[in-house]
């Protein structure tokens, strides 16, 4: 997995063995990567052979997008994960839950492990 973007999901990648770049460690509040970290994940990707950059919700995915630009082929999906650090008692009235979450996290994951 690569993220191009805060990581929160490592409990995920260590519970399952899955091995991670991120353009953050955890939930940092920084917005900007350094240009090492772009130059280093742009590499991984182009590395790996990987056609997905993760992002989470409610940002703008501009690490990401920088990211895919600075590879190779520059046609990387990017895919957005949702941390549910933004959901919000709305969206559990208009019958977001956990699970539902989940469901699509799981799909957005198999798709760009593929």
């Amino acid at each position: 997995m690569l993220f191009g973007d805060r990581f929160p999901f490592r409990y995920l990648a260590d519970d399952y063995g899955l091995t991670y770049y991120a353009a953050f460690v955890g939930c940092s509040a920084e917005t900007e990567a350094s240009f090492g970290t772009i130059a280093f994940l742009s590499k991984k990707v182009d590395e790996l052979g990987l056609g997905t950059v993760l992002t989470i919700e409610g940002t703008k995915h501009k690490i990401a997008e920088t990211i895919v630009q600075n590879t190779k082929d520059k046609d990387q999906a990017i895919q957005t994960m949702d941390s549910m650090q933004s959901t919000t008692s709305k969206d559990a009235e208009s019958g977001t839950t956990y699970f539902t979450i989940m469901q699509k996290n799981l799909e957005v994951l198999k798709d760009a492990l593929n």
